[in-house]
This record gives structure tokens, C-alpha cells and sequence, in this order.
């Protein structure tokens, strides 16, 4: 059968934790670089084709449409911070990884993944503007509003905007670790889209934070125009986002499914439930 137990999908994340943990500097930046391509690219194709719509309609458009980043993230096997976030906190709970190792994962990938989203941007940014002659069209605008809304509110909310980030990157990162999970519940390219689809949508269409997604909206909505510096960027989203996505993954996917589990023995995952027998036939 297509779909994977959970004893098995627990192995399997044994499996990935080692072997992000041994990628080498040069396959985590380069594959983290293409997951944050392709993340810029399904970002503003979500934002191109909700724009204008009605706000309820706008989310659930956006939603639909946006995981196709993530299921040829998944699909490829690309490094992606935000999954990795739960994935080797998972292998250091389970004694297979090292929390130095796991560090330079996060470190290395993070970078690509910024070097990524940042080149698709500054590409965009150009197509959209013929080369910096014309304004930026609708898309432009649509992301223009949308950095300058996960800025400038939070600074104007101080503390109370800092917090509210870091809940959104909590929340958000909930959701895309258990989409990078349950991408490991199929053997099938259709049953891994299909499992990916169903928490992505979510994050996406409450507005949640999520971090490299955010390394595409800034520097882009920047280099348009927006009334934003790095600094504002940095310290009111990228920082509380990004801490935010480390505990929504750390936390709340990787290591609750390692306690979950952790007293239950594979076998015993793996075996079905036992029927009780009719009560005619009990003693």
C-alpha cells in the first residue's frame, strides 16, 4: 500500500534527520538556494492570483495555490530551514544527531534559502518594472502591502507587534513541519502532494509568518520601492519570525512526536487494534 504507518514514518525520519546532519556546506547551500527559488516563485504566483479578490476569497485562493512550492520542494528533496527546524531536533531527541550538527544544517541551509528567495526577487523585480521604466504593476503593489503590513504594524504595536510575529512564526512553522512530515507518508509523488497540501494551505491562507517566504516579500517589496529598511525588516519580522519557526518546528513537531511515541514500541505501532470479542462469547 501507498501510505506508510507511523512506526515506519518514524524510521524514515531517522533516515532524513542523519542524513541532513551529513550534507556537506556545498549541497545545503545549493539546495537550500532552490528551495527558496521555488518558494519566491510560488509566493508570487499565490499573491498574482488571489490579487483583488475579496478578502475571504483571497485567502482561500491563496491557500490552494501556494503549496506547489512546497510539493516540488518535497518532490526534488531540496533543503528547506523551516522543515529542518523539525527534523533534526527529532534526530537529536532520538540520539542519531548531534545539536552541532544540527546547527551548521540550519546555519548553511538558512543562507541558501536567503540566497535563493533574494535572487528570484531581484529577478521579479525587474520583469515587473521592464527594467526599472514602468511601475510595478499589480503584483508589485500586492507586494509592497503585504511587507510593508509584516513591518510597519508590528513596529507600531512595539512589543505587543514583536510578540504577535513571533507567535505568527510559531503557528506558521507548526503547520509546514508536519506538511515536510507527512510528505514522508507516501511513496508516491500523488499521495506526498496530496499529504504536503493540507497543512501548507492552512499557514498560508491564516496569513501566518514564515521566515524564507519572507526573505522573498522584504528585499523584493524593497527594491520596489517600499517604505521599509533593513533594519525595520530585520529586527520587527525576520528575527521574531524566524525564532518563532525554530519553536513551532522544535517544539511542537519534532520533539512532540518523538515523546509521543517514545513509550510505544514500533511493533505495537504497527499492529492493528484487537476487537473485542461479542459479549456472547466472553467468560
Amino acid at each position: 500500500m501507498d501510505y506508510t504507518t507511523p512506526a515506519r514514518l518514524l524510521e524514515e525520519l531517522d533516515t532524513a534527520a542523519k542524513k541532513k546532519a551529513g550534507l556537506s556546506v556545498r549541497s545545503m547551500l545549493l539546495t537550500g538556494f532552490l528551495s527558496g527559488a521555488l518558494l519566491a516563485f510560488a509566493t508570487a504566483f499565490s499573491f498574482r492570483v488571489s490579487n483583488e479578490l475579496p478578502e475571504a476569497l483571497t485567502a482561500l485562493v491563496s491557500g490552494l495555490v501556494f503549496p506547489v512550492g512546497f510539493a516540488m520542494i518535497v518532490l526534488l528533496g531540496t533543503e528547506l530551514a523551516t522543515g529542518n527546524f523539525a527534523v533534526l531536533p527529532f534526530g537529536v531527541a532520538r540520539g542519531k544527531v548531534t545539536v552541532g550538527k544540527t546547527l551548521r544544517n540550519w546555519t548553511w541551509v538558512y543562507c541558501g534559502n536567503f540566497f535563493g528567495s533574494v535572487f528570484v526577487g531581484a529577478l521579479l523585480a525587474v520583469a515587473l518594472t521592464e527594467s526599472f521604466m514602468q511601475p510595478p504593476g499589480l503584483l508589485g503593489a500586492r507586494i509592497i502591502k503585504v511587507a510593508e503590513s509584516k513591518t510597519v504594524f508590528y513596529e507600531h504595536a512595539g512589543a505587543h507587534g514583536w510578540v504577535t510575529a513571533l507567535v505568527k512564526g510559531v503557528l506558521c512553522n507548526w503547520m509546514v513541519t508536519l506538511g515536510s512530515i507527512l510528505g514522508l507518508s507516501s511513496s508516491s509523488s500523488t499521495g506526498k502532494i496530496a499529504s504536503i497540501w493540507l497543512p501548507i494551505s492552512i499557514f498560508f491562507a491564516l496569513a501566518l509568518e514564515h521566515s524564507v517566504v519572507n526573505m522573498f516579500i522584504m528585499p523584493t517589496a524593497m527594491i520596489l520601492g517600499a517604505q521599509i529598511s533593513v533594519s525595520e525588516w530585520l529586527f520587527w519580522n525576520q528575527l521574531p519570525v524566524t525564532l518563532g519557526n525554530i519553536l513551532g518546528g522544535a517544539v511542537l513537531t519534532g520533539l512532540l512526536l518523538h515523546y509521543a511515541q517514545s513509550g510505544t514500541s514500533a511493533a505495537a505501532l504497527q499492529r492493528p487494534a484487537k476487537v473485542a470479542p461479542p459479549e456472547s462469547e466472553l467468560p
